[in-house]
C-alpha cells in the first residue's frame, strides 16, 4: 500500500515538473508574440509620436500645435483609439516650442494622462515660447499628475521596453551604451555652425529598445549638439529606425549623427512646407545601410528627387486628411511600416 502511494506521489511530482517546463517555454513565446507599436501622427510639421509597449503602457512624445480647432489633439486621440488605449501613461515634451508643446492643454482636456516628462524649466526668452511654457505649467498644476524631470542617462519606466534618455537640457550621456563607443570616422570632416541658444538645443532625446529593435528620436536637437554627442566616439551605436531630427530641417541631421548610426529606415515628420529640406533629405539618403525613407508629407520644398516615392508618403497633398504612419516591431528586430493613407506596408526582416 505504501509503495503504491509513493509511486503515485512520484508521478504527480514528475507531472508538475513537466508542466513547469512547459510554462517556462510557453511564457517567453507568448511575450515574444506581442509587438511594440509606434504611431507617427501628422501634426503638420510638428511632432507627436505615440509609442505603445508590448505591456500595453504608452508614451507620447510631444503633442503638436495649439489651435486649429483642436486638430492635433484629435489626431492623437485617433491614434490612441487605433492603439486601443484609454489613457496615456507618459507624455514627454522634448522642448517648449509651439509645434511640440502647444497641443498639451487641449490633449489634457480630452484624455487621462499619467505623468508628464520634460528637461526642466524653459530657458528661451522668446515671448511665444514663454507663453506656451506658462500654459504647460498651468496644466501640470491643474491636473496635479506626476511630473518627471529627466537628465541624460535616466530611464523612463515604461514596462516592456527600455527608454533611455540620451540628451536633455543641452547635455548628453557621458558613457557609451553597451556595445557602443567606437571612434566615429565621420567626425574628421565635421564642421561646427553658429551656436543655437534656443530650446531646440535642449531637446530631450531618446533611444527606445525592444529586445533587438532600436529606435532613435532626438527631438529638434541642433547641429552643434549632435557633434558634441557623437564626437570623437559614437555613444549610441547603430539603430534600426531614426526619426529625422528637427523634421528634416538642415539645422539638424548632420552626417556625423545620421551616417554614424546607420539607420535601416528613416521616418521624416515633416509638413508640406516645413522640413524635408533637400540637403537634409540627401544626407539621410546617403547614409550607409539606409533602405527607405518614409515621410508624413510630400515636401513642397524638395523636388521629386528629394522626396520618397508616393507609396512611402502618408500625405501627398498640401491640404490633407492628416494620415499617419504606423510601425510594429517584433522582439527579434523584424519590423513593419504601414502607410495609413494607402495601406501600403513593407516588412524589414532582421
Amino acid at each position: 500500500m505504501f509503495r503504491q502511494y509513493y509511486q503515485l506521489v512520484i508521478r504527480f511530482v514528475q507531472m508538475l515538473f513537466r508542466f513547469a517546463l512547459f510554462l517556462a517555454w510557453l511564457t517567453p513565446a507568448l511575450y515574444g508574440a506581442k509587438q511594440l507599436e509606434i504611431f507617427f501622427i501628422d501634426v503638420e510639421g510638428g511632432q507627436s509620436t505615440l509609442i505603445v509597449s508590448p505591456s500595453g503602457q504608452s508614451l507620447l512624445i510631444d503633442a503638436g500645435w495649439r489651435g486649429f480647432d483642436g486638430r492635433d489633439a484629435n489626431r492623437i486621440l485617433e491614434a490612441a483609439k487605433a492603439a486601443k488605449i484609454k489613457q496615456i501613461d507618459y507624455v514627454l515634451i522634448t522642448h517648449y516650442h509651439r509645434d511640440h508643446v502647444g497641443g498639451v492643454p487641449g490633449l489634457a482636456d480630452r484624455i487621462k494622462i499619467g505623468a508628464f516628462v520634460d528637461h526642466g524649466p524653459n530657458m528661451e526668452d522668446a515671448k511665444v515660447v514663454k507663453e506656451d511654457y506658462a500654459d504647460y505649467v498651468k496644466v501640470l498644476n491643474r491636473f496635479q499628475v506626476q511630473h518627471l524631470v529627466v537628465k541624460p542617462g535616466d530611464s523612463i519606466p515604461v514596462k516592456g521596453i527600455d527608454v533611455k534618455v540620451i540628451t536633455a537640457m543641452g547635455e548628453h550621456i557621458q558613457s557609451p551604451l553597451p556595445g557602443a563607443g567606437q571612434p566615429n570616422p565621420f567626425c574628421a570632416k565635421a564642421t561646427k555652425r553658429e551656436d543655437d541658444p534656443s530650446e531646440n538645443a535642449r531637446s530631450v532625446g531618446l533611444l527606445i529598445t525592444f529586445e533587438s529593435f532600436r529606435f532613435l528620436d532626438l527631438g529638434d536637437l541642433s547641429w552643434n549638439k549632435e557633434l558634441e554627442l557623437m564626437c570623437p566616439a559614437n555613444p549610441i551605436g547603430t539603430v534600426d529606425v531614426y526619426l529625422t531630427s528637427h523634421h528634416g530641417l538642415n539645422q539638424s541631421g548632420s552626417p556625423v549623427l545620421v551616417q554614424a548610426i546607420h539607420p535601416r529606415v528613416a521616418i521624416m515628420n515633416n509638413g508640406a512646407r516645413k522640413g524635408g529640406n533637400p540637403d537634409a533629405w540627401q544626407i539621410v539618403k546617403d547614409s550607409p545601410g539606409i533602405e527607405d525613407i518614409w515621410q508624413l508629407h510630400y515636401s513642397m520644398e524638395g523636388a521629386k528627387e528629394h522626396n520618397a516615392p508616393d507609396t512611402f508618403i502618408a500625405n501627398v497633398d498640401e491640404f490633407c486628411e492628416g494620415k499617419s504612419l504606423k510601425l510594429t516591431a517584433e522582439s527579434n528586430g523584424t519590423f513593419t511600416v504601414t502607410n495609413n493613407r494607402n495601406k501600403f506596408q513593407k516588412v524589414y526582416k532582421r
